[in-house]
């Protein structure tokens, strides 16, 4: 099965729970020319009122300052793997078999699969962890 694996770095932003809080840090993104693959949002069930953000890819000096401008940065309490392939049934499966048998942990999990493509973010406790998931994952 052939796997186009690479390491990311996930930006986060603390956002209010309200219509257009997450529009509000997407529109300084998208000045900035960001074109990103992930996004996830919800809100914070232990903090009423907020929600919180994760995006990539955040590329560049321009696009860095917007977002740190716009409250995000660059998460340093996980490492991510962006996993791409061919759709097939059972990918999601390997992946995360493949990741146990490492003896690893998933921190986060986000998978889409739209005509023939599938991709996968994979979040991970730390850079070892990333690093050992890597080697893995190319061995299946």
């Amino acid at each position: 099965m052939k796997l186009d694996i690479a390491r990311i770095d996930v930006w986060v932003a603390g956002i209010d729970d309200r219509p257009g809080g997450l529009a509000e840090k997407l529109r300084s993104l998208a000045d900035a020319g960001a074109n990103l693959e992930f996004l996830i949002a919800r809100r914070a069930p232990d903090q009423p009122g907020r929600a919180v953000v994760f995006a990539a890819p955040i590329q560049g000096a321009k696009e860095a300052r917007a977002a740190k401008e716009a409250g995000f940065e660059k998460t340093k309490s996980l490492g991510a793997i962006r996993v791409s392939a061919t759709d097939k049934p059972g990918l999601g499966l390997a992946l995360t078999e493949a990741i146990a048998q490492a003896g690893l942990n998933l921190r986060g999990l986000s998978g889409v699969a739209v005509g023939k493509k599938a991709v996968f973010y994979i979040a991970l406790d730390t850079a070892a962890d990333v690093a050992k998931a890597v080697k893995r994952l190319k061995g299946i």
